[in-house]
């Protein structure tokens, strides 16, 4: 029997759907990591957009962390509330409006980096922080591979130096290898994230600027981002791992540790049946190859979702699962199904329960 079916008897107290973590798991997950940042003399600034939750934050600055990696002015606003006094928004911010004041205001109360990628959202900061652009660093993005944001690699000491200045400190680079997430592809995005990098910190040195930080991210290619020129990894889906990073290698079934406990709630058809947590609790990310999420230590997957019914697949001839049956599912991506629940259910070992807040859910401006 997979552990995750063992604990379910102790947790029926728990309505479905909840977000179940297991505490032993995350904490070893967690100096899994750090462990592996020491080793190769690299920073780490976990991205705290997979769990949102302050008390798991607090657990990675206490493993050795040296500060987090923010996706929204949101989720940075409620770690530096806790305060979290090291903060980097990983995302091309366009300050206009009230994140103009809102990151004012931030970089009062924490050491803030933002990220950048083109003159017009350096104007815009600019504009924000008036005669205070001394009070935020800036780090420029550039693009790996994975055709999100982010400059050419050899533009981003021209950047740097046109933020330079208007006053900026800006401190280095950044990039996000996203095409790693996909089979057989990890260990080359790794390289190309290295390529890149390399590139961009020789076009701060053409420009008469030192790139101190090169930071790379993400949990599929952590393993692989081992190249000199990496001073610090922003991984995030490492403290739960999910179904995805299962499929692609970067994690084993024991590393996952957080499911999502779902209930049978329908049984009328063989071959087939109903739980209580569709699209509103597991998110959308799923396909007909590899569903919207398996069942820990089954062959079984969820096939099909709605809003609030999850089709689970089960073999024709085999036996039904009777309802009121509580079983564990593993999701494909985590950090979506994270922000759907106001709270994280932790299990220690000693099978008790507490309830921690997902102190950022929601925050995506």
């Amino acid at each position: 029997m997979h552990r995750f079916a063992e604990i379910l008897a102790h947790i029926n107290v728990v309505e479905s759907p909840a977000a179940i973590v297991l505490s032993d798991v995350l904490s070893t997950n967690i100096a899994r990591m750090q462990a592996f940042a020491d080793a190769h003399e690299v920073l780490l600034r976990p991205h705290v957009k997979t769990h949102k939750c302050i008390e798991i934050g607090r657990m990675q600055l206490a493993g050795g962390a040296i500060g987090i990696t923010a996706g929204t002015i949101g989720e940075a606003e409620v770690f530096a509330a806790a305060g979290f006094d090291d903060i980097f928004i990983a995302y091309p911010v366009w300050a206009v409006g009230s994140k103009a004041e809102r990151l004012r205001s931030l970089a009062t109360h924490t050491t803030l980096s933002i990220g950048v990628e083109s003159r017009e959202a350096t104007d815009a900061l600019a504009a924000a922080f008036g005669d205070r652009v001394r009070d935020v660093s800036l780090i420029v993005e550039v693009e790996c591979g994975a055709r999100r944001s982010g400059v050419d690699p050899r533009d981003a000491g021209p950047l740097a130096r046109y933020a330079s200045e208007k006053g900026f400190r800006v401190e280095g680079v950044y990039t996000y290898p996203g095409h790693g997430g996909v089979q057989g592809a990890r260990e080359q995005a790794a390289r190309d994230q290295g390529a890149a990098l390399a590139r961009a910190v020789s076009s701060f040195t053409s420009s008469g600027l030192t790139a101190r930080v090169v930071s790379a991210g993400s949990t599929p290619t952590a393993e692989f981002s081992t190249e000199p020129v990496i001073t610090e990894l922003r991984p995030g889906e490492y403290v739960f791992n999910d179904g995805d990073n299962l499929a692609l290698g970067a994690c084993d079934e024991s590393q996952i540790a957080l499911f999502v406990a779902a209930t049978v709630v329908s049984a009328q058809e063989s071959g087939r049946a109903i739980l209580d947590a569709g699209t509103k609790a597991l998110g959308r990310e799923g396909d007909s190859e590899r569903g919207f999420g398996k069942i820990a230590g089954l062959d079984y997957r969820l096939g099909k979702l709605n809003e609030y019914h999850g089709y689970l697949d089960l073999p024709e001839e085999g036996p039904q699962i009777p309802i009121g049956t509580v079983v564990p599912v593993v999701p494909n991506h985590v950090c979506p199904v994270v922000n759907s629940f106001d709270e994280l259910t932790i299990i220690t070992p000693e099978r008790t329960i507490e309830s921690w807040p997902v102190s950022a859910r929601g925050r995506l401006s």
